[in-house]
């Protein structure tokens, strides 16, 4: 039922879920959603190339093309629909 979007589901998310005579029969999730990068590669010294990407892994276990000076542990957030990276969250507070 929940088809693409279980890639993006993480606790405590909040979704708009469409019910057909009391059951569940689409969710909508929110199109712009923070996640923790849990695993990435470091990128190689001197590739700075523009546009180039490399895969990191978010907390849901779903593979993003991020930009390379993207780290293991940062937070990112990325565009429900497209499965696109957006930004990378400040870490300032």
């Amino acid at each position: 039922m929940l088809g693409d979007a279980v890639e993006y589901l993480k606790e405590g998310m909040e979704v708009m879920a469409m019910v057909y005579e009391g059951s569940p029969i689409a969710v909508e999730l929110p199109i712009k959603v923070a996640y923790k990068i849990t695993h990435s590669e470091d990128a190689v010294k001197g590739d700075s190339s523009g546009g180039v990407t490399k895969d990191a892994v978010i907390e849901t276990g779903k593979t993003i093309k991020v930009p390379l000076f993207i780290k293991q542990g940062e937070t990112i957030v990325v565009n429900t629909e497209t499965g696109e990276y957006v930004e990378r969250m400040s870490t300032e507070k």
